[in-house]
C-alpha cells in the first residue's frame, strides 16, 4: 500500500471514543478497512457499520467468518483476516499495543510497519505506544482526546455487596463459574462471557445483563477490548492470569484496559476488587491517572518469507529484527507446527517446490481453537496438507463430513459444549478456504449452523447454572438490594405466551409439560433463537411493501419510519414488547441495516463504479437523480446539463440515464418492483396522507389528488403536471411530440387523462 498516506495515531484511554471515531472517519471516505483485536469486537463493529450503510456495502471477514458482497465498500476484519493485498482509501488498526503480545504481537507489528491506506492511515491505541510509534513510524501524527468519563477506585468490597450493573472479572474457568454460582445463590444470578464462548452465545448472555433480566456480568479479560457494555462497576476477583506459557501477575496497564470497561460514554465507572483481594500499592492511583510505562519492545516477525524450501521457509521465519525495538518471536503456534512437520519424512517429501511449501505454510498457520493437545493439533494439520496434496488437491468429503458429524452434538455439560464449538471453529475455519474443499458454500453453512445449535445449548446450559429464575431464595436475596429496574420483567408477571404457529411454540410447550410447577420459566430460550435467527437472516429473508412495513414471511417485524433523509430512513419496530431491551436492539439494527441494502438496492443503477467514475458535470446529474429517487426535474439540474459535453450525454446515456428537456430519470426504476419501494421510502419520509397512493400496474398518469406532496409524486417517479402525475418517460415523449408541434388533444391517449383536460396538462409540460 502507498507510503504517502496520511498516518495518524490516536491514543489514550479507554471510552475516548477512538474505535467511533475510526469508524466515522473510514465512512467519510469512499472506500475503508478496519482489523480489530477480536472476532466478538469485529462482529459488534460491522453491525454498527451496516446499520449505517447497510449489509451490501460491508465485508466481514475473520478466521471463522467470511461475509463479503458482491461489490463492498469497506471492510470490517480481524487483524489477522485482514486481506492486506486490498487497496482501500482509509485503513485503520485498533487496539495497536498487542503488537507487543507474545503470541499475536507480531501480526500487529506488520500492520503497523507495512500496511497503509491509499490517502489515511490511523493506529488505535493506548498511550504506552507513542514513543515506539515516534521511533518505527515518524511520519505519524499523534491525536488524544480524554476519558469521555471518569474512573475512580471502590477499594475492595464483599461479592454480598457488590452494586447493580457490576463485572467480576477472572482469569480462570473455574474461577469464573464459581463466582457466578456464588451470584446465583446470594443475587440471583449472573450473565457469564470467556473468550471461548461463540459470537452467538456471547451475545445472548450479554443481552440478559443489557436488558437487566440479570444485574452482574462475570467474565475473563474477554471483555477488556472495545465491548461496550452497560457497566458501572469492574470488580477484580484475580489479578493473575496463564498467559499461554506462565501464571503472571497483570501489569497495571492490562488492569487499566479491563477496568475501563467501567462507565460508558459520560456515564462515571468505578473499579476496585474482590474482598480480600486489593490492588497492588499505586495501581489505583495509575489506573485512575491513566499513567503507565511505555511499552519497550514489540513482537516481531519477517514478512517475506523464502517458500523455495521447508529449511528455507524455517531461516526466513527466524530471521533477526531490524530495530533494536523489535524482537523476534521464537514460539508462534504456527511456526512451531510447521517445525514438528518438517520432521516428517512424508511431508518433506510432498512438500517440493514454493507451490508446495507455500500450500504447507497455509495449512500450518489453521488455528488451534481446541488448545487441548498440540500433538493431536499436528496430527490434523498433518492429514489435512496429506489430502491438499494429493492427487484431488481437495478434502476429502466423507472424512470431512465423519469429523463434523462427531461434533454435532447438543448433549453434555458447559465444557463440553465449550469444547465441541472450538472443534467446530476448525472446521467453519478450513471451510472459509473455497481451494480446500468442494462445495465450500453448502460447508461453511453446515458448520455455521452446528456452531449456532451448539451456542443456543450453551446458552441454555449457562442460564440453567447460572441464573435463578424460580427459587424463593435466591428472589428474597434479590429483593433485599432494592427495587427490581423498571425494564426487568417482574417475576410474578405472566410468562410471554408464543403463538402456535411460533417457530418455536412445539419447544415452549414441551418445556411447558416438563417444567416442575407455576415457577417455569417463561421461554426466553426460545425467544433467543428467534432473535438469532433474525439478526442472522440473509437480506433475501426480508420484504417491504408500498406501505413500509418490514415482514419476515408472514410475520410483520417493523415499519419504515422517517429518517435524518429520505435516503435514510429509520425502523420502528413492531409490537416485541416481549423481547428484551438488548434484543430489541439487535433486532432494530438487523432491520435498520436491511432499510439501508434496500436503498443500495434500488439506486444500484446509479451507484455502479462505472457510474462513480464519471466527469464532474454528470456526476452532479446522477446526484440530483439520487435524491429523488431515480428521478429529477431538469430545470434544478440546469447548471449541470449546461455543461454537459456530448460524449458525457453519451456516457449517461450508455448507463441507463436519460437527460431530458423536462425530466432527468432512470428507465430501470420506473418498473414495478422499483416503484413499490420508492413508494416504501416516500411513505417513511412524508408526512402521513401527503404520499401518493400506488399507481396501478402500468398507469402512465394519475390524477394529482389534493393534499399529496408533488414531491412525493416525482420521488416515486410521476413527476405533476398541471392535474395529472405522468409516468416520467412518457412526460418527456409527450413534452417533444408537443414541441414539434403535435396538438394536446391528439395526445391526451399518451397522457392517460381525457381529453378536456390535456391543454392543461400540455401548458404545464411546456411552461
Amino acid at each position: 500500500m502507498a507510503d504517502a498516506s496520511a498516518i495518524t495515531a490516536v491514543l489514550g484511554p479507554t471510552n475516548t471514543g477512538k474505535t467511533h471515531r475510526a469508524i466515522e472517519r473510514m465512512l467519510a471516505h469512499d472506500s475503508g478497512m478496519i482489523g480489530l483485536p477480536l472476532r466478538l469486537l469485529a462482529r459488534e463493529v460491522y453491525d454498527r457499520v451496516t446499520t449505517r450503510v447497510g449489509e451490501a456495502r460491508v465485508a466481514l471477514v475473520t478466521g471463522e467468518e467470511k461475509r463479503v458482497p458482491r461489490r463492498p465498500d469497506y471492510w470490517v476484519c480481524t487483524v489477522e483476516a485482514m486481506p492486506i493485498d486490498l487497496e482501500v482509501d482509509f485503513l485503520a488498526i485498533d487496539e495497536i499495543q498487542l503488537a507487543a503480545h507474545d503470541q499475536r504481537g507480531h501480526v500487529f507489528t506488520e500492520r503497523l510497519l507495512l500496511s497503509r491506506g491509499r490517502r489515511e492511515t490511523w493506529f488505535l491505541g493506548a498511550d504506552t505506544m507513542r514513543p515506539l510509534l515516534s521511533d518505527l513510524v515518524p511520519t505519524a501524527r499523534f491525536v488524544s482526546h480524554p476519558r469521555l468519563s471518569r474512573l475512580t477506585s471502590a477499594g475492595a468490597g464483599k461479592l454480598s455487596r457488590l452494586p447493580p450493573r457490576s463485572a467480576v472479572v477472572a482469569f480462570s474457568t473455574p474461577q469464573v463459574y464459581e463466582i457466578a454460582e456464588r451470584l446465583r445463590a446470594q443475587r440471583g444470578g449472573a450473565a457469564v462471557v470467556l473468550g471461548a464462548l461463540s459470537p452467538r452465545t456471547r451475545n445472548a448472555q450479554v443481552a440478559m445483563f443489557q436488558s437487566g433480566e440479570v444485574d452482574y456480568l462475570v467474565a475473563t479479560d474477554a471483555i477488556g477490548m472495545g465491548l461496550n457494555l452497560d457497566v458501572r462497576h469492574v470488580a477484580f476477583a484475580a489479578l493473575r492470569k496463564f498467559d499461554g506459557r506462565d501464571v503472571r501477575d497483570l501489569d497495571p496497564a492490562e488492569l487499566a484496559q479491563i477496568a475501563g470497561r467501567a462507565g460508558r460514554h459520560l456515564a462515571d465507572g468505578t473499579f476496585g476488587t474482590v474482598a480480600p483481594l486489593s490492588l497492588p500499592d499505586g495501581v489505583a492511583a495509575a489506573i485512575e491517572a491513566h499513567r503507565f510505562p511505555a511499552v519497550r519492545r514489540l513482537r516481531w516477525r519477517n514478512s517475506e518469507l523464502d517458500r523455495s524450501s521447508i529449511d528455507a521457509l524455517l531461516a526466513s521465519l527466524r530471521a533477526p529484527p531490524p530495530a533494536r525495538s523489535l524482537r523476534l518471536v521464537h514460539d508462534a503456534e504456527d511456526a512451531a507446527a510447521l517445525a514438528r512437520l518438517a520432521e516428517d519424512p512424508e511431508i518433506r517429501a510432498r512438500a517440493r517446490g514454493p507451490e508446495a511449501v507455500g500450500l504447507l505454510w497455509e495449512v500450518c498457520r489453521i488455528p488451534d481453537f481446541r488448545k487441548l493437545l498440540f500433538e493431536s493439533h499436528v496430527a490434523l494439520l498433518a492429514e489435512i496438507y496429506g489430502q491438499l496434496s494429493g492427487p484431488s488437491a481437495a478434502l476429502d468429503a466423507g472424512w470431512m463430513a465423519a469429523r463434523v458429524a462427531e461434533i454435532d452434538d447438543v448433549g453434555g455439560d458447559i465444557d463440553t459444549l465449550i469444547t465441541r464449538i472450538a472443534s467446530i471453529r476448525t472446521w467453519t475455519y478450513i471451510s472459509n478456504h473455497a481451494r480446500w474443499v468442494r462445495d465450500a458454500a453448502a460447508w461453511q453453512g453446515r458448520t455455521r449452523a452446528i456452531e449456532d445449535r451448539l451456542s443456543d445449548a450453551l446458552h441454555e446450559r449457562l442460564v440453567q447454572r447460572f441464573v435463578e429464575r424460580g427459587g424463593g431464595a435466591a428472589r428474597g436475596a434479590r429483593s433485599s438490594s432494592g427495587p427490581r429496574p423498571a425494564r426487568r420483567r417482574p417475576e410474578a408477571e405472566e410468562p410471554v405466551k408464543v403463538a402456535p404457529d411460533h417457530p418455536f411454540a412445539r419447544i415452549a410447550a414441551l418445556r411447558a409439560q416438563l417444567a416442575p410447577g407455576p415457577a417455569a420459566p417463561a421461554p426466553e430460550d426460545d425467544r433467543a433463537r428467534w432473535v438469532e435467527s433474525i439478526v442472522g437472516a440473509p437480506h433475501e429473508r426480508f420484504s417491504v411493501d408500498a406501505a413500509g412495513r418490514i415482514s419476515a414471511g408472514d410475520e410483520l417485524l417493523g415499519q419504515l419510519a422517517r429518517g435524518p433523509a429520505l435516503l435514510l430512513p429509520d425502523v420502528r419496530l413492531a409490537a416485541l414488547d416481549d423481547l428484551g431491551a438488548g434484543a430489541r436492539a439487535r433486532v432494530l439494527r438487523r432491520l435498520v441495516a436491511f432499510a439501508r441494502d434496500l436503498v443500495e438496492e434500488l439506486l444500484a443503477p446509479l451507484r455502479s463504479p462505472e457510474v462513480r467514475a464519471l466527469p464532474g458535470a454528470a456526476r452532479g446529474i446522477v446526484y440530483q437523480l439520487e435524491q429523488g429517487l431515480g428521478t429529477a426535474a431538469a430545470r434544478d439540474a440546469g447548471a449541470q446539463i449546461a455543461e454537459l459535453a456530448p460524449e458525457d450525454r453519451a456516457l449517461l446515456e450508455a448507463r441507463g440515464i436519460e437527460v431530458g428537456e423536462r425530466v432527468l430519470y432512470v428507465p430501470q426504476l420506473l418498473r414495478r418492483g422499483a416503484l413499490e419501494r420508492r413508494l416504501a421510502l416516500c411513505a417513511a419520509w412524508f408526512d402521513r396522507g401527503r404520499v401518493p397512493a400506488c399507481p396501478a400496474p402500468g398507469a402512465v398518469s394519475v390524477a394529482a389528488a389534493r393534499g399529496v406532496d408533488p414531491r412525493a409524486y416525482a420521488a416515486i417517479g410521476y413527476p405533476v403536471f398541471g392535474s395529472r402525475a405522468i409516468r416520467a418517460d412518457v412526460a418527456e415523449r409527450v413534452h417533444r411530440a408537443l414541441a414539434s408541434g403535435e396538438p394536446a388533444e391528439r395526445l391526451a391517449s399518451w397522457m392517460g387523462c381525457p381529453a378536456r383536460e390535456a391543454p392543461r396538462v400540455a401548458a404545464s409540460l411546456l411552461g
